[in-house]
């Protein structure tokens, strides 16, 4: 078929199917679609290849690792009836998890791949879940099946028990997405929506299995060798030789049915004859399978399997889009009395109507969402157009050598090359369009070339039309990740995707010839427009710092900007670990904490006119977890915004954070219960839920982990004296977050503080500006804590400032230092951080789960580096059949370059790891530890004998690194000198 009549192949998007494989690693993700090119791609692969070609493995070091690292797309036709698939091969890894998400972002459906002999895996979790998330009907693929045979040798029946438990376990898991229960908070944002049931339509029974073999969405495979079979098909062939109805054979293929031979019916157990009946599953299926699987292998193809499940069992985008519009384009409920505006409305949702509905027309506005972008070389770029011509691509001079494309689906209308289109960044809002502010947020672009993608190849298209998947060309300058193109101002932006995890391994990179800084910088930029997922930032030191979600995500950035983007010789620091600053407190501790009367930290300016006195306390685990897990959520709630980017209305969203907030403050008392009495709960619970009332800020950066809270008013009088006998005045606050949050109404919030805003002490000063003041403090003291200058972490500061009056040595000073608010920000800074030393500091690592795979003869040797690099393990299991133990631990994130190759070298490669960030620890070492009661001098004496202290290794490297002070001596305990001399 010619290229140029691709795009209108079929003429609209009722028989194009968009879907994407989602496995855990080594799961057979890529073998599997090697079947389905070798079958319906055009004759890409031979059928003899596939299952080790790797067709959408293109890139060498894909090859080279035998893991897939990047998402890739390619177009599966079966002539016969016209039924297009587009299929997106996504990696298993963890560290490649945001190409998980732009894939899904652009398809309608998911193959969800398990391995029948290792069972579900960390990463099958993650794949239901991003399912989920992104409203795609999922499909199940058995991946495997013949090492059940060959490997853990399991009979027919020992088989079919271990299928229905990997069919259960998944099910169970992905009712409880639909629950709403499995889920952490941080999708709370998400799954407020009025999602339906099973993330894709809205006909299935909540109550029903997504799963179910005999409703033909289950194959059983093994993609290594290209077999594989559908229950549907099965039925139909047995129904001659069974001379049964194939509905009703389909009907007992899959549980505890059983076949009477005499009545040829389907019966349950009780109701047949036969002494020790076998389920018809055991008995036709998995029996003639075992006892002739070459004769019968080469009966049942794969493709053929797969490719029927897609067709008949996922919608095609005109039905997709109709249930995903939600979750893509949230409705607009903000409305105005303006003509201009309303008309503006009214265009908006004419769009969304478009998107909703698939429209194909070429009378329809276009709207495209790009999920990310990624880079070719020019040199592998078509050189002929649709019609012979050659291409002249803008930019192939460039030194870099690569070309830039954005991996895009088109939802609405037909997309044309060279068309101009608005490129809309996720902060767009088109009813605000004409303000100077929005419009850094929105470009009109000329596009140059589309393409379709067929793995590794492209081919050159003149149009698209919605619901196909393609790759474009001519937004190099102008998306920077993910975008919305429309061909409309009055479009909204798509929602933003979802990720599982968030950079967290940092590097530090430098030219090693200093003249190189300049092609490293741009390599750099490059790097981070190519990958979806890294950070890179400038430190305040002026290091370039990489922020990337692995090891392996890691090298192969560095690789990539080695020898595609910067072209330079490179020095890698060792990775740099983020940590966090927290106080001592632990259950119990933490509320004892809450209620304690330590004392206030007071700090005056030095013009004399403004006192703040800090008190801090840590706050509890759950609560802390709620504020740190919804960080977006969270920030648009206390913008105001009407509705958030993932199609929340306000009133909602507060509703649920206020909900998930209040939940985690009783999960943290009840788990209490056994150790406190039910009086004191109930105090602690008031305790709380009054701090809630009385937020004036979080920290850091207006959305963290941290409370800024204002004084009780019901417990002071306003008025403080100083030491030379002044009156300060209280300065009023608004509890701006708890209103925001819905703890307290408006007239509320202002007047919690209770001190008139007229006094007249305060009246020389703009109040406003001082609580902006206070709260910038309040930010610089949570974003750089006093251990290491690392964000504090689930603290909340209790801050009473005072005005007080001007005397004649203030005036005099106050000419000598800068202007008040600065002064007022660094007194309340200062105060803040003082309080924390005051207060029995600790530091918070962050830690990874990790789940080793080993052989039975290197347990040991695994276990000892496990112990060596402070790991915590968790459970252990032996894989059934096998010689093989699954070892789950939690792993410090400082420890991880050092674990990987301490593992390699311990069990000579035998043992494998997957690491995933899991949470925050508290470091139990006081990193300033010093004998000094009595017990402590008896215990550990001048403290020579205490051993190495891990929280204040950890505190100095951080320290080193960033420039700051370490107080260290060259001899911590001096001993005597010994010598082997011997007096005559």
């Amino acid at each position: 078929m010619a290229p140029a009549a691709v795009a209108s192949e079929g003429k609209g998007p009722h028989r194009v199917h968009n879907t994407c494989i989602l496995a855990h690693v080594d799961h057979g993700k890529t073998s599997l679609a090697d079947h389905l090119i070798a079958a319906y791609g055009d004759r890409r692969v031979s059928e003899r290849m596939a299952g080790s070609a790797r067709v959408m493995d293109h890139l060498e070091e894909e090859q080279r690792r035998a893991i897939t690292m990047k998402s890739a797309s390619i177009v599966l036709r079966r002539r016969e009836d016209g039924h297009r698939i587009h299929l997106i091969d996504s990696p298993g890894h963890i560290d490649f998890c945001s190409e998980v998400s732009a894939a899904a972002r652009l398809a309608d459906s998911a193959l969800v791949l398990v391995d029948a002999a290792e069972g579900v895996r960390v990463q099958t979790h993650a794949a239901l879940r991003q399912a989920f998330v992104e409203r795609l009907r999922p499909c199940l693929v058995l991946n495997k099946m013949d090492r059940l045979i060959t490997e853990l040798r399991l009979s027919p029946t020992e088989a079919y028990t271990r299928l229905r438990r990997i069919v259960f376990e998944v099910n169970s898991i992905y009712s409880a997405l639909r629950s709403r229960s499995y889920l952490s908070t941080l999708d709370a944002c998400a799954l407020s929506q009025d999602l339906p049931d099973h993330g894709a339509a809205g006909d299935e029974d909540d109550e029903e299995d997504a799963f179910q073999p005999q409703n033909g969405n289950v194959v059983f495979s093994c993609a290594r060798e290209g077999w594989g079979f559908r229950l549907v098909t099965l039925a139909k062939l047995l129904a001659p030789k069974l001379r049964a109805d194939p509905s009703e054979l389909l009907k007992g293929l899959w549980g505890p049915k059983y076949f009477d031979e005499r009545s040829k019916t389907v019966v349950g157990k009780e109701a047949t004859a036969t002494a020790n009946p076998k389920p018809m599953f055991v008995k036709y299926v998995l029996e003639p399978l075992w006892n002739q699987y070459h004769k019968m292998a080469r009966k049942l193809r794969l493709a053929e399997a797969v490719f029927d499940m897609v067709v008949e069992c996922t919608p095609n985008p005109i039905a997709a889009q109709a249930i995903r519009v939600a979750r893509l384009v949230p409705a607009k409920t903000e409305l105005t009395d303006a003509a201009a505006c309303r008309a503006v409305v009214a265009e908006v949702e004419k769009v969304r109507r478009c998107v909703a509905t698939c429209n194909a027309s070429t009378r329809a506005p276009v709207v495209v969402f790009v999920s990310k972008m990624f880079a070719v070389p020019y040199r592998l770029l078509p050189s002929k157009g649709v019609n012979g011509e050659a291409l002249h691509h803008r930019g192939s001079s460039t030194l870099s050598g690569e070309c830039f494309l954005a991996f895009a689906r088109v939802f609405s209308g037909v997309l044309h090359a060279g068309q101009k289109v608005f490129v809309l960044s996720p902060m767009y809002d088109p009813l605000r369009g004409g303000e100077d502010a929005m419009q850094k947020h929105v470009q009109e672009v000329e596009l140059q070339h589309l393409y379709q993608m067929m793995g590794p190849d492209l081919e050159i298209v003149s149009t698209v039309r919605a619901g196909d998947v393609l790759a474009i060309e001519g937004l190099g300058q102008h998306v920077l990740k993910n975008a919305t193109l429309s061909s409309t101002k009055n479009c909204q932006p798509f929602s933003s995707m979802m990720f599982q995890v968030s950079p967290m391994l940092k590097i530090a990179i430098e030219p090693s010839n200093p003249a190189d800084l300049g092609a490293l910088v741009k390599g750099l930029k490059l790097l981070n427009q190519a990958d979806p997922f890294i950070e890179y930032t400038v430190s305040e030191r002026g290091e370039h710092v990489l922020a990337a979600a692995g090891e392996i995500h890691l090298e192969h950035c560095i690789k990539n900007l080695k020898e595609r983007f910067a072209r330079v010789q490179l020095e890698v620091s060792k990775p740099l670990v983020s940590f966090k600053e927290t106080l001592q407190g632990e259950g119990a501790g933490i509320m004892e904490s809450l209620r304690a009367s330590q004392e206030f930290v007071e700090r005056t300016t030095p013009n004399g006119r403004f006192t703040v006195r800090v008190k801090v306390f840590r706050l509890p685990n759950a609560v802390t977890k709620v504020l740190e897990d919804n960080e977006e959520l969270l920030g648009q709630i206390i913008q105001g915004e009407t509705e958030n980017r993932n199609g929340i209305h306000a009133g909602d969203s507060k509703a649920t954070f206020r909900q998930l907030l209040i939940s985690a403050v009783n999960s943290d008392l009840e788990a209490l219960s056994a150790q406190l009495d039910e009086e004191k709960i109930e105090s602690y619970r008031k305790t709380l839920i009054g701090y809630l009332q009385r937020i004036c800020a979080l920290g850091p950066l207006q959305v963290g982990p941290n409370f800024l809270l204002s004084p009780d008013a019901t417990s002071r009088d306003g008025v403080m004296t100083s030491q030379d006998g002044r009156d300060g005045i209280l300065v009023p606050g608004t509890c701006h977050v708890s209103k925001r949050l819905g703890f307290v109404s408006a007239s509320d919030a202002e007047t919690t503080i209770g001190i008139d805003d007229s006094q007249s002490s305060t009246d020389a000063f703009d109040l406003e500006a001082l609580k902006n003041s206070i709260a910038s403090g309040f930010q610089f003291a949570t974003n750089a804590g006093p251990l290491c200058g690392e964000p504090t972490w689930g603290l909340a500061f209790l801050v009473e400032p005072y005005i007080l009056p001007d005397s004649a040595d203030a005036t005099n000073q106050s000419d000598h230092y800068s202007t008040f608010s600065g002064q007022i920000i660094t007194a309340v800074r200062e105060a803040c951080r003082t309080a924390i030393l005051e207060s029995k500091p600790r530091l918070v690592e962050p830690m990874y789960f990790c789940e080793l795979t080993t052989p039975t003869e290197q347990l040991g040797a695994m276990y000892a580096v496990l112990g060596d690099c402070r790991a915590r393990v968790l459970k252990e299991e032996m894989q059934e059949g096998t010689s093989l133990f699954t070892v789950r631990a939690y792993l410090p994130v400082a420890e991880s370059s050092e674990f990987s190759k301490k593992l390699g070298n311990a069990t000579a490669g035998a043992a494998s790891a997957l690491l995933a960030f899991s949470h925050w620890e508290t470091v139990s070492q006081d990193p300033f530890f010093v004998p000094k009661t009595r017990e402590e001098i008896e215990e550990f004496g001048d403290g020579s004998n205490i051993g190495p202290n891990l929280a204040k290794k950890l505190m100095n490297s951080v320290r080193r690194r960033k420039g700051l002070h370490v107080e260290e001596k060259i001899v911590e305990y001096g001993t005597k000198q010994r010598t082997l001399a011997k007096k005559v």
